[in-house]
């Protein structure tokens, strides 16, 4: 079989479960998605993180992935494209958020030591708080804040229907807000990013 051909019978041997034909999947596609992720995103990282999870999920729903012409390679690229977006969402997202924080126009070097070592605690504690929650409020958290998922996109995703997705990222905002206490304004916005999904 020549390798313009023989695609449908690697697909087929790596749905039953083998390495080496998605490895050879890999190998055949790689450098095409990884070139749609670099249109996408501004740095070679993301885009090899992008490239990363595309396969990641063509061998996680490997039972269900769309192949089209006897290929995979249209449902990859569909993939990084969508994982690069939101990548570029969520950088953003983050960037704002760092940009939200206060700053003092002129620090000196004690100054910026003890800013940056606030923000270190800020990110400790925040973290903390979301490894308090339960998984499915935590990951609805980050998705609809982070990720910029809707609520109704994000709920299917972590395994629920929108409406007990919303309530349960409600209950999960109050409690991060409780657990992070009044000290911490600059979390506001990570918790209004998610209300307004």
């Amino acid at each position: 079989m020549s390798e313009e051909n023989d695609e449908p019978e690697i697909w087929r041997k790596a749905c039953e479960g083998s390495g080496e034909a998605f490895a050879e999947l890999f190998r055949r596609h790689r450098d095409g998605v990884f070139r749609r992720a670099t249109a996408l995103v501004d740095r070679v990282h993301d885009a090899e993180d992008a490239t990363a999870v595309a396969f990641f999920e063509l061998w996680r729903k490997r039972k269900s992935v769309t192949v089209v012409d006897g290929t995979v390679l249209p449902w990859l690229l569909v993939t990084v494209a969508n994982t690069a977006r939101n990548q570029r969402r969520g950088g953003v997202r983050y960037r704002r958020l760092l940009a939200a924080m206060p700053r003092a126009v002129e620090r000196d070097a004690e100054q910026e030591a003890v800013a940056a070592m606030e923000t270190e605690v800020l990110g400790i504690r925040l973290r903390e708080a979301l490894a308090r929650l339960d998984a499915k409020d935590a990951a609805l958290l980050t998705l609809t804040a982070l990720d910029g998922l809707t609520v109704a996109d994000a709920a299917p995703l972590v395994g629920l229907k929108a409406g007990a997705a919303r309530t349960r990222l409600m209950r999960a905002r109050r409690r991060l807000r409780s657990d992070l206490g009044p000290d911490s304004p600059h979390i506001t916005w990570f918790l209004a990013e998610g209300e307004r999904a």
